[in-house]
């Protein structure tokens, strides 16, 4: 399955201490009860191409420190590819994934990433900033180790 980005922005809230390029991806399988996003469900947008990544880091520049894939789960090789192809061609740009998944997939290379927050949403937990949440958000340190990162509340 091709991926699609249904519209994109940059944030500085989705990756602590980062101005992030955030990419929403479409067609989401999690259909997580009290998402945020429940229009990233149905397949619409403008396929994820490398070519769209080099455009919008054009047209971004140096404005941004890191991208992050909101979404993806229908395919996380697709995820690894691009984010490997981010790595490769803009090694200055920081890489992360936001999965509604509880765990990385099988086989998956997170050599790609340098943040990643895993689990999906439970209104009843709350996101990030909520200290009941049931989702992780980590960032690689400088000797490739996966540090657990609590946002502030």
């Amino acid at each position: 399955m091709a991926l699609k980005c249904y519209s994109y922005d940059i944030v500085c809230q989705e990756i602590p201490d980062e101005v992030t390029l955030a990419v929403n991806i479409s067609c989401c399988p999690n259909r997580c009860p009290g998402c945020h996003s429940p229009w990233l469900w149905e397949n619409e947008g403008e396929p994820l191409t490398e070519e769209l990544l080099e455009n919008l880091m054009e047209k971004y520049g140096n404005a941004v420190t890191c991208f992050c894939f909101m979404g993806g789960d229908a395919d996380p090789g697709e995820i690894g590819r691009l984010a490997g192809w981010i790595r490769q061609n803009r090694p200055d740009i920081r890489t992360g994934w936001y999965s509604g998944k509880e765990s990385l997939p099988e086989g998956f290379d997170d050599s790609v990433l340098d943040y990643l927050k895993l689990g999906p949403y439970k209104a009843e937990l709350g996101g990030l900033k909520s200290p009941l949440t049931n989702q992780k958000f980590f960032k690689k340190s400088p000797d490739g180790i996966w540090e657990e990162h609590r946002f502030a509340k």
